[in-house]
């Protein structure tokens, strides 16, 4: 059993005593924190809470004891039901709450479950806020209301259609284009909800050709659910036969979007970000943000339209940060995370598919021939383990003085920016490791360069 609590939620393994996995005693101790905290911050007159969750095996259970510890703080629940991420974050703006959870161990297997938890704003709380959740939670600083002051709970189950009608309004988003090009259109969803809202959205697109795989939202998910090429098979095959014309994966929460190409080859997680942004650029020239660990083709092709590029720490709520400074247009992470502005501040599958699929009918392209024409590198991603004695702090710093002749980034760990390629390096928070992020022009390169810097380690060690 696993239970890790952290800034961004707490997630584990379902089943176990308590602080040991994501047991009903866990799930309200930290939904009580969290109802203390927001109720301490917000600016809003109501007091309401939305709820969603995707279609994982323990989501309903998660979901009632959630909702009942609400209630039993004094607030009113809004319960959206089955809902991606992205639809839970526009419904908190939407219904003017005070906040939001999202009940999602994202792209982790069946056994997982997590709490996310949004601002009023249907952000994701910074760090300061997290800790201070955190430290609520230990020191069970939350009081449950008398029963003449419990909130009450409504089920709202419209969001995700209200979502994508959000992403047909965008104006970067053609719907003709869509359709008159006719698309067949493959999905795997591994069984979560992304299997209800990708469809829907295709339809609402004009894609009358769908093949669907996994989604049918009953949480027994059909394979390992990251969507990373090892656990793709059955899309990439399908793909090979030649029988669409573009295939889109989605985890079980939908914020991460991977695409499959024509041949059955990935397009690469990567590249999700890329191929977006430089259609965004292409009609709205602007800033662009990424994490440290993100493919160095984003800078590329903003500078190819003249527009400036920001790295920011790893971590959603860090690139928005970054996004809000820079006045970016388009940014994310490239784990197939876009986070498009124009419609919300976060990592948004829907709003991907819409903005690739107008892309791509307007450039009269294959996918693999869009690929083709963007800069290319690869990312490995290999950790050195360390024995708990070790300072990890001081490693990272000797690692920063002899690469100081280098352009060193160390907002977060260490990024070694090299003419041809970089690698990051950042210390794991809950064991005693370095993971280590090297990209160059091929893997064979990137896998090297994550090796010499092994080896510069195990020496300063």
């Amino acid at each position: 059993m696993a239970l890790i609590k952290s800034i961004s939620g707490i997630r584990g393994t379902i089943g176990g005593v308590p602080g040991d996995g994501l047991s009903p005693l866990d799930i309200v101790k930290f939904t009580a924190a969290y109802a203390t905290f927001i109720k301490s911050i917000t600016t809003k007159k109501t007091r309401s809470i939305v709820v969603g969750r995707d279609a994982r095996l323990s989501g309903k259970m998660v979901n009632d004891i959630i909702v009942g510890t609400l209630t039993g703080m004094g607030f009113d629940v809004i319960n959206i039901g089955l809902a991606t991420t992205p639809t839970t974050e526009l419904a908190v703006v939407a219904e003017n709450a005070c906040g939001g959870i999202i009940i999602t161990a994202s792209h982790n297997p069946k056994q997982w479950n997590a709490l996310k938890l949004l601002n009023e704003d249907g952000e994701f709380l910074n760090d300061a806020q997290g800790r201070e959740v955190l430290r609520i939670a230990e020191a069970d600083a939350f009081e449950f209301v008398p029963v003449d002051n419990l909130g009450n709970e409504y089920i709202n189950t419209t969001y995700t259609r209200k979502h994508i009608d959000s992403v047909l309004a965008l104006d970067l988003v053609d719907v003709k284009a869509i359709a008159d090009a006719n698309f067949t259109v493959a999905v795997d969803a591994v069984n979560s909800v992304g299997g209800v809202a990708i469809p829907e959205l295709l339809r609402s697109l004009g894609v009358q050709n769908i093949i669907e795989l996994n989604c049918d939202p009953t949480g027994r998910f059909a394979h390992t659910p990251e969507p990373l090429p090892e656990n793709l098979t059955q899309i990439s095959d399908l793909m090979k036969s030649g029988v669409a014309d573009v295939g889109f994966v989605v985890d079980p929460d939908v914020d991460r979007l991977a695409i499959v190409m024509e041949n059955g080859e990935m397009f690469v997680e990567e590249y999700t970000l890329v191929s977006i942004a430089d259609y965004v650029l292409s009609k709205t020239p602007g800033a662009t943000v990424s994490n440290l660990s993100s493919s160095r083709a984003l800078r590329d092709i903003t500078l190819t339209h003249g527009c400036e590029y920001s790295a920011s720490a790893v971590g959603e709520v860090n690139v928005v940060t970054k996004m809000k400074e820079t006045g970016a247009v388009i940014g994310g992470e490239g784990n197939g995370g876009v986070i498009y502005p124009a419609s919300h501040y976060g990592r948004d599958a829907l709003v991907g598919v819409a903005l690739f699929l107008t892309l791509l009918a307007k450039s009269g392209k294959k996918v693999s021939e869009l690929k083709a024409g963007y800069p290319a590198y690869a990312i490995a991603k290999t950790k050195i383990e360390l024995t708990p004695s070790i300072d990890v702090d001081k490693i990272l710093r000797a690692v920063k003085e002899k690469f100081a002749s280098e352009k060193i980034t160390d907002i977060d760990g260490v990024k070694i920016d090299f003419p041809d390629s970089w690698v990051h390096l950042r210390k794991s928070n809950t064991e005693p490791i370095i993971r280590i992020y090297s990209e160059a022009a091929t893997m064979a390169d990137a896998n090297n360069l994550g090796e010499a810097i092994k080896s510069v380690i195990a020496s300063l060690i």
